[in-house]
């Protein structure tokens, strides 16, 4: 149910998180975060003020309890067993009952890139928000399992966790696509939308061959100066910050899950110079490769 709509005009000073109430970019090489309501909401006095995330899609899947979901311009009456999806840029807030049980799931894009291809090679990502009601047992017993095993084997750092963790998360995510509701859209978008959607996948899939920014521009058809004003609107940063954070992401990753030697990285991210990887890294970390890699302990 619509509880009522708000003034969107505020929405270019919504502030934008990697994870509600932290300051920090993405805090692990992780394409995927896994919590309970409770955890970051009792920090908050159940009170998730409107925000948007840049680069993440978020899964909240409330079991029990009443809240009030905010989605760009409306407000919506949640009850247990739903579950909410939100695209990036999408402003949402949450006013949770104290009794609120569930678990909300952050993912990155390339991740869910890979969640999307691997399903449907043209599938587009999501790009609006839904809100599904689990009204069948089956799908309720599936949704709640899935959620409570991905939350314990994000936790529980078990041997092949990475695994285990894509598998859940193609279960729910197949379920989400099979059961988006027909002919709901929460919230129109606006085209800069679409084109800062586009404009990430296109990172997704063309970060190694390091770009310049007018190359992106011209493919999406738009001026490097348009593109810049839309990725500031929507992530407060610029298309050369965006690409180095993608080329960044991919380095993080590749040091802490792969055996590759610190050249073998730089190679395969498309760097000519290991010293110059070398230099990039430093630059935008602060740390070189060897001492991130220590530091996370691999």
């Amino acid at each position: 149910m619509t509880v009522k709509i708000v003034n969107m005009e505020y929405a270019r000073q919504v502030p934008i998180f990697k994870l509600y109430g932290g300051h920090d970019e993405w805090p692990t090489p992780d394409l995927v975060h896994c919590e309970t309501i409770a955890s970051r909401s009792k920090l908050h006095n159940w009170h998730i003020r409107p925000h948007r995330h840049t680069g993440l899609y978020q899964i909240l899947y409330l079991h029990q309890g009443n809240a009030i979901v905010q989605l760009d311009e409306r407000r919506h009456r949640l009850a247990g067993r739903q579950v909410v999806e939100v695209p990036q840029t999408v402003v949402h807030g949450f006013e949770f009952d104290h009794d609120c049980q569930g678990y909300v799931m952050t993912i990155a894009y390339p991740l869910l890139t890979q969640l999307s291809r691997n399903l449907d090679e043209s599938a587009p990502l999501p790009s609006l928000p839904h809100i599904h009601v689990l009204e069948r047992r089956v799908d309720q017993d599936t949704i709640r399992n899935a959620f409570t095993r991905l939350n314990a084997e994000y936790t529980a750092r078990a041997p092949y966790r990475g695994i285990q963790i894509e598998a859940l998360l193609t279960l729910i995510y197949v379920w989400l696509r099979r059961n988006r509701p027909i002919g709901q859209r929460l919230a129109p978008r606006p085209r800069s939308h679409e084109h800062f959607s586009r404009f990430g996948e296109l990172l997704d899939q063309s970060h190694t061959t390091h770009h310049d920014v007018a190359y992106y521009a011209r493919t999406l058809g738009i001026t490097p100066a348009h593109l810049n004003v839309i990725t500031r609107n929507q992530a407060d940063k610029s298309p050369l910050e965006l690409i180095h954070e993608r080329l960044l992401l991919e380095a993080s990753r590749s040091l802490v899950y792969t055996s590759m030697t610190i050249s073998e990285i730089s190679y395969e991210l498309g760097f000519s110079d290991p010293a110059y990887f070398t230099r990039f890294f430093k630059k935008a970390s602060g740390v070189s490769p060897k001492a991130f890699r220590q530091r996370a302990g691999t």
